[in-house]
């Protein structure tokens, strides 16, 4: 973490220069203050206050001088239960279905778009080995990474060794599961011993953490291969990072969306079978619906974040982007659980099945968002083919403004990724990064520092309600269908913890995919990944793939 410790000095430097300069807190500046924090102070009060904050800003220097790294643990863990909610723990043994009769396609290039199970049956029924496919997956990262700038570290060396120990492990009759084998990349904010980890940041492309994140460490287990690092836009924002902008595979005029950039474009375009992102307020949802992917962002806890870089402690959440929702909960009970290194982190049972019971599956849709949609529109017609299929799908108002009157997300993130990049923020390294916006990073970190504690704690208590209001809303039912980026219901789910899974339901007349999202109660991914998979059996919105990556 020398990058890091190089911060810490600059920003400590940076700190004193600023002291020097600084007049002392007196009332005008006390008065201007004040105006930021919503609150009014006589004369007295005010006269009052000036010994507390000078003692208070001496003390922040102090502290200022201290070096904290982006993986220094928040003590105060959150979790997104309400009172009285019970963890399900009694895990059922999963049943994965590999197909018998899978063939090697006459077109190699056909293999890009296997699914996850139609490639494990090949693997374990030996008609093309781990090395194979993963030389075939690198290959198409060399031919098509330029294209959708999706590549930040391209993992050849690891994944040949890798998939050379699949290979002899099934000689010797060792068999780890589907994931035996399967080629995948992560998004590049996890860390991988001897690679770099760059965040997608220029200050950060030489950064290497000396860790392996417990997510890597799931998937090694399970014998699954790390071909490539992904694109991420920087520090998790957006999909401008420091080697230009991800590109939508559906439209290379386009961006990708993030900050799961590179993860959703890589899958979406068949250069990987799955990838693993993050999402803190829609960067697993956002990505897959922009590249047409199928994304599960699972409950808040549900795969334990160390080893990965930390933009919010109550937010941050780990998830697959696959081409179905079938491939999803495959990868997902592989890397969920906890290492005790995630103080949020639990392990919660996922009993995942894929086969809906259509008379006891609850199914809702929000009719207070569909209203604006146009009659016959893709999302309208995933109503009207779960009814097909024989789910009881109920019309329900999401109560939206009632539960969420004002914009928590934005106190709590802002507060805790000025917090996670404050040492970033004080060295002027923020200066480097491609975004300079006003809607960017380093702007977004320097005004977090005018969020009184006061009021980051206080919006917290109001998500407590808000955790309780959605707890109480959700009871009644298993899975409720909204539109992808209707109101505020990413916000409040990611707030909330609640899963979701969004999938490709269609196109525009331009031919971009359209996607929906299914919203499920907490720790529990198997509802809606079990209808998204009813859905996806029944049509073929998920088996198309960008005609230019098909060759």
């Amino acid at each position: 973490m020398k990058k890091w410790i190089l911060l810490m000095g600059m920003a400590c430097a940076h700190a004193l220069n600023l002291q020097a300069q600084q007049p002392g807190v007196d009332t005008a500046l006390i008065t201007a203050a004040s105006k930021l924090i919503d609150i009014s102070l006589t004369p007295a009060e005010k006269d009052s206050m000036k010994g507390n904050l000078r003692a208070r800003q001496a003390n922040y220097e102090r502290m200022h001088r201290l070096p904290l790294d982006n993986s220094q643990p928040y003590p105060f863990s959150f979790n997104p239960a309400p009172a009285g909610f019970v963890l399900p723990t009694k895990q059922e043994k999963i049943k994965w279905d590999l197909p018998q009769n899978v063939a090697l396609p006459a077109d190699k290039n056909a293999l890009a778009f296997y699914s996850i199970l139609q490639l494990a049956s090949l693997i374990k029924n030996k008609k093309i080995s781990s090395v194979e496919l993963t030389q075939f997956f690198i290959d198409r990262l060399k031919k098509w990474g330029d294209t959708l700038h999706c590549i930040i570290n391209l993992t050849e060396d690891i994944a040949l060794q890798q998939a050379r120990q699949a290979d002899d492990e099934l000689k010797k009759g060792i068999y780890h599961g589907p994931l035996h084998g399967i080629p995948y990349g992560l998004k590049d904010l996890f860390a991988v011993k001897g690679t770099k980890t760059t965040w997608g940041g220029t200050p950060f492309r030489d950064q290497v953490v000396d860790e392996d994140a417990f997510v890597y460490q799931q998937l090694k287990k399970a014998g699954a291969v790390l071909c490539v690092k992904l694109s991420l836009g920087a520090l998790a924002m957006g999909d401008l990072w420091y080697g230009g902008r991800t590109r939508n595979p559906w439209n290379l005029r386009g961006g990708s969306s993030g900050s799961s950039a590179g993860s959703a474009a890589a899958t979406a375009a068949g250069l990987l079978p799955f990838a693993i992102g993050t999402e803190t307020q829609g960067s697993i949802v956002s990505p897959s619906n922009v590249c047409g992917a199928t994304g599960l962002r699972p409950s808040f806890g549900s795969v334990s974040r160390s080893g990965a870089m930390v933009l919010s402690w109550s937010m941050d959440k780990i998830g697959p982007i696959c081409r179905s929702a079938e491939d999803a909960a495959l990868v997902f009970s592989f890397i969920k659980g906890t290492d005790g290194k995630d103080g949020s982190a639990v392990d919660h049972a996922f009993n995942y099945t894929g086969k809906p019971d259509w008379k006891k599956m609850r199914i809702a849709y929000a009719s207070n968002y569909f209203k604006n949609i146009p009659a016959g529109s893709p999302q309208w017609q995933v109503i009207e083919q779960l009814k097909k299929l024989g789910a009881q799908v109920q019309e329900t108002v999401f109560p939206d403004s009632v539960m969420y009157p004002f914009n928590i997300a934005d106190i709590v993130l802002n507060s805790e990724s000025g917090a996670a990049f404050d040492a970033f923020s004080r060295s002027r390294l923020d200066d480097e990064l491609t975004g300079q916006n006003r809607n960017d990073w380093p702007n977004s970190f320097r005004a977090a520092r005018f969020i009184p504690a006061v009021e980051y704690i206080n919006a917290n208590r109001h998500r407590y309600t808000l955790i309780n209001s959605m707890y109480s809303f959700m009871k009644n039912y298993d899975v409720l269908i909204v539109p992808t980026f209707a109101g505020s219901q990413l916000s409040i789910t990611n707030l909330t913890g609640n899963p979701v899974v969004c999938l490709p339901v269609g196109f525009t007349q331009n031919g971009l995919p359209v996607s929906i999202c299914f919203l499920g109660n907490l720790y529990d991914e198997a509802s809606p990944l079990t209808l998204a998979k009813a859905y996806q059996d029944a049509t073929e919105f998920n088996k198309k793939h960008p005609e230019k990556f098909l060759q």
